[in-house]
């Protein structure tokens, strides 16, 4: 018997008073990609939200259309698990997690873009989120929870979100889109993932650790000690994000048999609304990435100045990205699926304030995690909920891996 039942489901709808967007809202060339790589669930009423990811069948395009008629589905659970372990434990029981999110089926146009499910247990409830890719990233996400728990909590919204994809200004512009779209989507309106994101998620081993304030900090003087120690000074001292990435990376190195002249990848995504010319909102509701693909050898990645010399690949990356932020927004190459067996990819930010805006009026949430996971050597991060430190969530497919992994992480 499945540890959540579903017990009831409901649309909310548009509002009367809603500003609905004259047409659909073409995807920019950034969303396009996301088309067959759709789903960003996490655990905790914009009007194109509310809408359908839809087939411009005239023009071949994929836009975002909403009307007077749609609305974003809220289903309703009851679970007998007992959410103080789900909330507390470092391992994740990742066949109740599943089961937190509402399910949508985005292998075909039209599909929904957003869905809600609260799961009640005995002692507390669960928010869970589903939203397409191709309409928000992680930013995107958190700037709606913001605003939904705010306007939970009876407080006024501090920014407006916009949707306005002309923001988004790529060499090519519309048809660029079209071409990713006809490159990685060429059956639309099915949408088809590729199978590595198919796969059986129950079958990875995950777990949560938490970096505090003083732990970063140990960690930053540990990398700049090393480069120094061994003639390659960092040229500025590391970030949160760029030190934990590197000790997870060399974590990763560490816990797999991988051969000692393996070339292993990091793979992760820089917001780059900032950087873009001239700079999007910051409140752009959308997909506005760059990808950062990062190459070491195993054993450098293992040896004594292993941290130091992942740190400098990094800031390396951010430094090209910093330089030319739109040469990476197309990311999905052949070579990338290639190497999935060698890669570590990195999502969120150490800089998402999750549980500090998660809160709709019953406090901070005891716990939140990304639940779309579904790679042996993935690692997802956000603030911590003491909002100092870092949460760094787990990915992989051995249990005997992930206490190697720990054992390195939590002892660097």
């Amino acid at each position: 018997m499945s540890p959540v039942r579903i017990i009831g489901a409901s649309y909310v709808g548009m509002p009367a008073t809603a500003e609905l967007p004259p047409e659909p809202i073409k995807l920019t060339a950034m969303e396009a990609l996301w088309v067959v790589i759709p789903v960003l669930q996490h655990v905790l009423l914009f009007a194109p939200l509310a809408g359908r990811l839809v087939h411009l069948k005239d023009t071949g395009d994929v836009g975002i259309s909403c009307s007077a008629s749609d609305g974003v589905r809220f289903v309703v659970a009851v679970s007998d698990a007992d959410i103080r372990r789900l909330a507390g434990d470092e391992e994740h029981d990742v066949r109740v997690l599943e089961g937190l999110v509402p399910e949508v089926d985005m292998s075909e146009l039209p599909t929904a873009v957003l869905a809600v499910q609260a799961t009640r247990f005995e002692g507390g409830v669960a928010v869970g989120l589903t939203v397409h890719h191709g309409v928000a990233d992680g930013r995107s996400l958190w700037t709606f929870v913001e605003a939904w728990a705010s306007a939970c909590r009876g407080e006024i919204p501090g920014a407006t979100p916009t949707f306005d994809r002309s923001l988004i200004k790529l060499p090519g512009g519309e048809e660029l889109a079209s071409s990713i779209l006809r490159k990685l989507t060429p059956n639309l309106p099915s949408a088809t993932p590729p199978s590595p994101i198919r796969e059986d998620l129950t079958r990875f081993t995950r777990r949560t650790f938490a970096l505090d304030a003083q732990d970063i900090q140990r960690l930053k003087q540990r990398i700049v000690h090393l480069g120094e120690a061994h003639g390659t000074p960092l040229p500025r001292p590391p970030s949160a994000f760029a030190a934990i990435v590197a000790l997870a990376w060399t974590c990763f190195a560490r816990c797999k048999p991988f051969a000692a002249d393996d070339d292993l990848v990091l793979f992760f995504f820089a917001d780059t609304r900032d950087r873009l010319d001239p700079p999007v909102d910051a409140c752009y509701i959308g997909v506005c990435l760059a990808g950062c693909i990062a190459t070491l050898p195993a054993a450098e990645l293992r040896g004594e100045r292993a941290l130091a010399a992942a740190t400098l690949a990094v800031q390396h990356e951010i430094n090209k990205m910093k330089e030319d932020p739109v040469a990476g927004w197309n990311f999905m190459s052949p070579a990338l699926w290639a190497s999935l067996d060698r890669m570590m990819n990195i999502s969120g930010s150490s800089g998402f304030r999750a549980y500090e805006i998660a809160d709709f009026g019953w406090g901070k949430p005891r716990r939140t995690e990304n639940i779309r996971m579904n790679q042996g050597g993935q690692v997802a991060m956000m603030r911590a909920s003491d909002g100092q430190g870092v949460q760094v969530s787990v990915s992989l497919l051995h249990a005997a891996q992930m206490d190697e992994f720990k054992s390195h992480f939590l002892m660097f």
